[in-house]
């Protein structure tokens, strides 16, 4: 990349700040229902929402753009709208000089994935939200950066004022050369189809040096800050039910072990926050995702599944009750997050003196007890304050303080709580589905199971339509975003695992419906790959194809899966082939950039590699014969069935009148049927 995209960071120095209370006018956000750009709407900045009024304004009054991306929950962004975004000066050098666009990043993560990769492309420092974008008024990124204070800020403002008014030809070559990249950058060139067989050695490969990164004392990817990375663990968890590799199993139970006992988890209420600032898992990032808990709550509990331990079992109960009270939506959604601040300072909801745990417990000796377990001190672990995190990483005896820890839980819901972005997000609600799909299977608690169920029909009445088209967002009875390919993506694998557990053979007809609408929408015949926006929305200034897998797994690999388990399901091979024709498209990649960016590919090249079973359960006995075999981490099987025959081929003729049949089938061929759980395990249990 051309030095001179890098002038910017370079030239401007940090500095003191000051903010000057703002106005209360309103400003172009005012009717949004974004939590996010409605915190932005009484700035003295006159923010535009994305669109093409503020687009045209730009072009019309032949000014650059300031796209400001963030999200509610963000501490930093709440800080630099105080500092700069409510000052009188901030806002009127914008108002004067610019066109400002605020974006929030979970309705558009269009837009924000374009402008994070132009940050990462343009910057020599840190890129993070906020987000911020000097841009030509059609778009075309200049220059981009994350939080500045004040002072600095306004020097970034002046800075490309006067490059404005002086030199604006110079813009241009910053925009096409930084537009360029980007279009390199997203450009993906599956590799061609191939008739080579895929093989075992190198997952066993990639899976070394994966483990090689992983932080064997803590868990997590080395280094700090630290995120989950549900998906990376997934993917370990299913290497080591094909390898038996202990060394695979201990990454992932040292990562949850590690997770459960620090401060990134909620020792009172269960639920975890977005990261870690150091590598024991103890100071978090305070905000709480809807998209990580609900990831983990299927991580948990599928290795609870694997090796039994009750403190796994404990949290996947914690976690879903957490989901179930802090993020529930009445109509029977979930909200998007919980913010990191309250009154304006981070964390301050959750962090406890010595002095409130001792009040709050009254019992000297078990306040002695739980301030020692949970590192409480007098002077403070946190900033003068204490976050609860387990001595040593270990849960041992925190069974003993469940009364104390519902004392300090009363207390703490006394305080003033964090904000909740209300906000319903199609794809992070479909990640909560198959999170409680997972808790059902594990723990056998239909509750759970019926929760997912009303969520699934909430969707299907808010965001899903009757052409099989979604929206991305749900707020005050209204949805007003298209849908986006993880979106589709993600609720159709909800929809499979619905009907993993449920039987109800209308999911696959709404996961199938899902995947034909992308098809239409999303698909690029010449790649064999989906782009991440439809064909029908306005194009952005790069296209994207989303291969790599990060937080949230990438739409392209969350539908080969879709594709290859629906097929299965369906009896359709030719969407089956369709998924691993995606998978080979790919391989170049995940052999040289390894598992990080792709464990979900790794997943479905486990699918392919390995025997992938389909087990039908016909009969009066079938439900509960699932829940005996679903109880089993069984990550090659997919179940099908029901009390009926059902439409699906593989039932047809395999319901006997008064008794219930387990069939073992391997590509539609069947083993003897048995009708027992032990049974069918055994011959599971032989592939």
């Amino acid at each position: 990349m051309c030095a001179r995209l890098y002038f910017a960071i370079c030239l401007l120095s940090l500095c003191g700040c000051q903010t000057n209370p703002g106005g209360s006018k309103q400003n172009h956000l005012a009717d949004e229902r974004s939590p996010y750009l409605l915190q932005h709407a009484g700035n003295p900045v006159d923010w535009y929402p994305w669109g093409d009024e503020a687009l045209d304004k730009a072009a019309t009054d032949d000014k650059l753009l300031v796209v400001s991306i963030g999200y509610a929950a963000c501490h930093w962004c709440h800080v630099m709208e105080e500092e700069s975004f409510e000052d009188t000066t901030v806002a009127r050098v914008m108002n004067d000089n610019y066109v400002s666009i605020k974006v929030d990043r979970e309705e558009r993560p269009d837009i924000d994935d374009v402008y994070m990769t132009a940050c990462q492309l343009s910057s020599q420092g840190g890129c993070g939200w906020p987000l911020n974008v000097i841009a030509l008024p059609d778009g075309k990124p200049i220059w981009a950066g994350t939080y500045f204070p004040r002072e600095q800020w306004l020097k970034i403002l002046d800075h490309f004022t006067q490059l404005k008014q002086t030199d604006p030809a110079q813009l241009d070559t910053y925009a096409r050369e930084l537009t360029g990249e980007l279009a390199r950058v997203n450009a993906f060139d599956p590799a061609p189809p191939t008739d080579q067989e895929l093989s075992t050695d190198l997952l066993d490969s990639l899976t070394v040096n994966l483990i090689g990164q992983i932080d064997l004392q803590w868990g997590g990817l080395r280094e700090a800050p630290k995120f989950p990375m549900p998906i990376v663990h997934e993917y370990l968890l299913t290497q080591f039910y094909h390898s038996q590799d202990s060394t695979v199993l201990a990454a992932v139970t040292t990562t949850l072990d590690a997770m459960a006992a620090g401060g990134i988890y909620d020792q009172l209420a269960g639920g975890f926050s977005r990261y870690s600032t150091d590598v024991e898992w103890r100071v978090p990032h305070f905000e709480k995702m809807l998209y990580d808990n609900a990831q983990l709550l299927s991580l948990y509990a599928h290795t609870y599944q694997v090796t039994g331990r009750p403190r796994y079992a404990e949290v996947v109960r914690e976690t879903a009750d957490f989901l179930n009270t802090s993020l529930s939506d009445l109509d029977g959604g979930f909200y998007s997050s919980l913010n990191a601040d309250t009154d304006g300072e981070e964390g301050k909801t959750y962090v406890w003196t010595r002095r409130q745990i001792d009040s709050v417990l009254q019992d000297k000796s078990v306040a002695k007890a739980f301030s020692r377990h949970y590192s409480v001190t007098e002077a403070g672990n946190w900033e003068g304050t204490n976050i609860l995190y387990e001595q040593g990483g270990g849960a041992a005896g925190a069974v003993n303080f469940r009364e104390a820890k519902q004392q300090l839980l009363r207390a703490r819901n006394a305080r003033t709580q964090p904000d909740v972005d209300d906000k319903v997000l199609t794809a992070w609600n479909a990640l909560a589905i198959s999170g409680l799909c997972a808790a059902y299977a594990a723990l056998e608690e239909p509750a759970y199971r019926d929760r997912a169920v009303r969520t699934a029909e909430f969707l299907t009445e808010t965001a899903l339509q009757e052409d099989n088209r979604l929206y991305r967002n749900y707020k005050d009875g209204k949805s007003g975003i298209n849908g986006f390919l993880d979106d589709y993506a993600l609720l159709a694998a909800a929809f499979i695992d619905l009907y993993q557990v449920t039987f109800d053979e209308k999911w696959l007809e709404r996961a199938a419906g899902l995947v034909d609408y992308a098809d239409a929408h999303f698909y690029d015949t010449e790649r064999g790959f989906y782009r991440y926006t439809s064909s029908l929305d306005a194009a952005l200034v790069s296209e994207n194809i989303p291969i790599y897998d990060r937080v949230i797994p990438a739409g392209n690999s969350v539908m080969a899966r879709v594709l290859f388990q629906l097929g299965t399901l369906t009896g359709d091979p030719a969407m089956s082939e369709r998924g691993s024709t995606m998978l080979h498209g790919v391989l170049p990649d995940l052999s040289e950039r390894g598992l990080t960016g792709f464990a979900n590919w790794g997943r479905l090249y486990h699918d392919l590699t390995y025997p992938t079973l389909e087990v039908a359960i016909v009969g009066e006995r079938a439900a509960s014969i699932r829940e005996g075999l679903a109880r089993r981490y069984l990550p090659h099987v997919l179940f099908l069935g029901g009390e009926a025959e059902g439409t699906l081929s593989l039932l047809k003729d395999k319901l006997v009148p008064g008794d219930t049949y387990v069939y073992v089938c391997l590509d539609r061929l069947c083993l003897r049927p048995v009708q027992s759980v032990g049974a069918a395990l055994s011959l599971i249990e032989e592939y």
